[in-house]
């Protein structure tokens, strides 16, 4: 869908897509005060998922040949198994505001693996510029301190830039793989083949859970699975179908105030101004690369 102009109803599907991905940040702080990194992530897909298929079966949308399913067991593993795990383990060493602004550069990364792989999506010197610049952004995120002494909080930050590449790769395996499904249908089937993962995988390494929580664990961990990520990807289909790839791009740029927000709010996080300059160069350079704002000035 090509469209220059949101609908206020674009922007409320937007706005709300925005606020519930920035306090997904603020849920994962919470949650892992008291739950294993692995059972947490395994609550969430499997939770999620079963929402989804509730839907699938309520709406009777077609079921994935079974050709589309390694595909998707693919795309479970890039969207959800690795970049979940990684921002989890991140966010046990980083703000989550901090978070938010590095997981912000997936469109960048998407938009660099997009280039190098399709033909039609090949780097001009425009956007190659904005690619430079979005890079000096995260570099300034992450700050020269912890390049030249690196310790365990670089390593939290270079697990979000993972989590990003693994979204980018999701995004462009997508692209290539992922044809003739239901989009409902794609989200299940990725969230049912990383719940077959991680739920082995979490049993294994964190034993069973008890979900002898507090009820502020517990009700981020609600948040995280219903909100969060099942209606969450729904609210994003359909802002995909109100105002197009293009503009529904626009999240990534409105996630990270919202988590900065959250966690001022309830953590009592304070971010280092670095980090407010890098989120702006990153900003800066996803509005060269989208190019119609720089269009829309020049008319």
């Amino acid at each position: 869908m090509k469209q220059q102009s949101l609908s206020l109803s674009a922007w409320i599907t937007l706005s709300l897509l925005a606020i519930i991905w920035g306090g997904s940040f603020l849920a994962y702080s919470l949650i892992l005060r008291e739950v294993p990194i692995f059972t947490m992530v395994a609550n969430r897909v499997l939770w999620a998922s079963l929402i989804l298929w509730v839907i699938i079966f309520a709406l009777r949308i077609p079921l994935p040949k079974l050709k589309q399913c390694g595909p998707l067991f693919v795309m479970g593993i890039l969207n959800n198994v690795i970049p979940f795990s990684m921002i989890a383990w991140g966010q046990t060493h980083i703000e989550s505001g901090l978070a938010s602004i590095l997981n912000g550069t997936t469109a960048i990364f998407t938009f660099v693996l997009a280039a190098v792989l399709f033909n039609d999506e090949r780097l001009s010197r425009k956007k190659g510029l904005g690619v430079a610049i979005a890079f000096i952004g995260v570099c300034i995120v992450i700050g020269l301190e912890a390049m030249r002494n690196f310790n365990i909080r670089s390593l939290a930050q270079l697990s979000l830039i993972i989590a990003c590449i693994s979204y980018a790769s999701a995004a462009v395996w997508a692209r290539a793989n992922i044809k003739g499904i239901h989009p409902i249908m794609a989200a299940t089937g990725m969230l049912s083949s990383a719940s077959i993962i991680m739920v082995p995988l979490a049993l294994f390494i964190d034993g069973s859970p008890n979900y002898n929580f507090s009820s502020t664990t517990l009700g981020a961990m609600a948040f995280l699975s219903f909100p969060a990520t099942a209606i969450a990807y729904l609210l994003y289909y359909r802002g995909l179908r109100q105002a197009g790839s293009a503009n529904l791009s626009l999240v990534t740029l409105l996630v990270p105030p919202m988590a900065v927000i959250w966690g001022a709010l309830v953590l009592g996080e304070r971010l280092h101004s670095s980090a407010y300059i890098g989120f702006v160069l990153i900003a800066l350079g996803m509005v060269i690369i989208d190019g119609r704002l720089l269009k829309r000035e020049k008319r």
